[in-house]
């Protein structure tokens, strides 16, 4: 079969087009990474999740060694500052840690390290070369130990999210500060006291500001131009408005990324995921609950990368039944050419949804090798099967794999007892059932349509007698 044309949904010039890399020998894709100051939340994974199978589709048509894979860490930022000061503990020590945590929950939910992982405290000396640049041609200015960049000296600025300055001046939040001349000028560089990092510079010590890091790193790793440029659509204004400005008047003539790509935000059991609303939880979460990272990336990859992706307990237990189904079919399966249909179906605009009913095809049919070979290409399964599959148990409500009936109905029993001493408001007795749950390694999950349970990795059915 002839490799299939890829199709792309660009931002920019909101249609599908065709991809056609500047250089097929080294296909270029930078994709805006996490600010290191703690856990990764749900929402962050899918990003990664997304531009993970682009990647490996990327890979597949044009070789792994012809694809360069950039995904930064931003590890100079006042959030990061306001956590050292709170905690007491030293930056670099809170950066190091966050990242590391960041590439374990990343790797779990089965994503490809790329080729480079950039540190904004890497490049300090680019971005103030690049600021100087800016402020030599006009497009930038010093006022008050600040460095901003001049939006109207940009005639395109706003084009990205489809917005004039007026617009955006009128729909955002912007810093009001004297010493800027137009209310929507952005900082490139700002004054750091004795307490906060900082470098020195022309402009006496300071630290960058957030959109100079991403232009600098593109530029020094992947050029002038290349091919595409990733992110949450949360990043399009103003951090991609704003990298499109500095680095096309930085570097006139190129046209920075060719192809814009973002992914639609995500939500929990249909509202946005938020601390006040207690449905906010980050990937370790998940993870330390026992869901496994093939589940998550399996509920990741249901829903297409522009639509809007909503978490829920069902999604969740669906997944984990499929993958469990799966999984048995391909046990004993060969390696075997990955099929067609995936490589086609990815090839339009990732529709990574229509890949899963095809592996659903495969496994309803016994097609184990196509299945098996569909399965690694999607990052669900490594070379073995995952030893969650072959030693828990899932279940949801009754419905329970692998455990003794009358043990799984007595949990049914107490779990609906909970459910009850709920709708009563003992929320001491609910909160009794629930802790005696934990500590035997059972996981009571609520949702808007009542109640489940599920096997962690680490159950002791005998410390349910505590409920007698």
């Amino acid at each position: 079969m002839t490799t299939p044309q890829i199709t792309l949904y660009n931002t920019r010039t909101r249609r599908k087009e065709a991809f056609a890399p500047i250089d097929p020998g080294n296909v270029r894709m930078y994709v805006c990474g996490p600010t290191v100051y703690d856990r990764a939340h749900l929402g962050n994974a899918r990003p990664v999740i997304v531009f993970d199978v682009l990647y490996r589709l990327l890979r597949q048509t044009y070789g792994a060694d012809h694809v360069t894979y950039v995904r930064n860490f931003t590890d100079v930022d006042d959030k990061i500052n306001a956590r050292a000061a709170a905690s007491g503990r030293d930056i670099a020590d809170i950066t190091a840690e966050t990242t590391q945590w960041f590439l374990d929950d990343m790797a779990a939910v089965g994503a490809l390290e790329p080729t480079h992982m950039p540190r904004a405290t890497q490049y300090i000396p680019q971005m103030v070369a690049m600021i100087e640049d800016l402020i030599a041609k006009g497009h930038a200015y010093e006022a008050e130990g600040h460095v901003l960049f001049a939006v109207e000296s940009y005639a395109d600025y706003g084009r990205l999210s489809g917005r004039s300055i007026d617009d955006m001046i009128a729909g955002a939040r912007v810093e009001v500060a004297p010493y800027k001349r137009n209310p929507m000028d952005f900082v490139l560089w700002k004054p750091s006291d004795a307490d906060t990092p900082g470098w020195d510079s022309p402009w006496g010590r300071g630290r960058p500001g957030w959109h100079i890091e991403c232009s600098a790193m593109a530029h020094e790793l992947l050029g002038a131009e290349f091919d595409i440029h990733g992110g949450g659509n949360d990043l399009m204004f103003p951090h991609h408005e704003n990298e499109i400005a500095q680095s096309c008047c930085a570097h006139p003539g190129a046209g920075f990324a060719n192809v814009w790509m973002h992914n639609e935000m995500l939500q929990v059991e249909g509202k946005k995921m938020s601390k006040s609303l207690g449905n906010f939880f980050t990937v370790r979460d998940l993870l330390d609950q026992g869901v496994p990272g093939e589940v998550i990336r399996f509920v990741m990859l249901s829903t297409h990368y522009r639509k809007p992706m909503d978490w829920t307990e069902r999604k969740r237990a669906e997944a984990e039944r499929t993958l469990r189904k799966w999984y048995e079919i391909a046990e004993h399966a060969s390696d075997t050419q990955l099929p067609d249909s995936i490589i086609a179906l990815l090839s339009e605009d990732l529709n990574t949804s229509g890949v899963l009913t095809e592996l659903h095809g495969f496994a309803s049919k016994a097609e184990t090798n196509a299945l098996r070979s569909g399965l690694k290409f999607l990052g669900l399964m490594g070379e073995s099967i995952p030893d969650w599959a072959l030693s828990r148990t899932v279940n949801s409500g009754s419905l329970a794999i692998g455990i003794d009936p009358i043990v799984a109905s007595k949990i049914d029993a107490w779990a609906e007892r909970r459910a009850e001493a709920k709708r009563k408001k003992d929320f001491a007795e609910a909160d009794r059932i629930r802790d005696v749950f934990s500590k035997a390694g059972i996981l009571i999950v609520d949702t808007k349509d009542g109640s489940t349970w599920q096997l962690g990795d680490a159950v002791d059915l005998e410390k349910l007698d505590a409920l007698k």
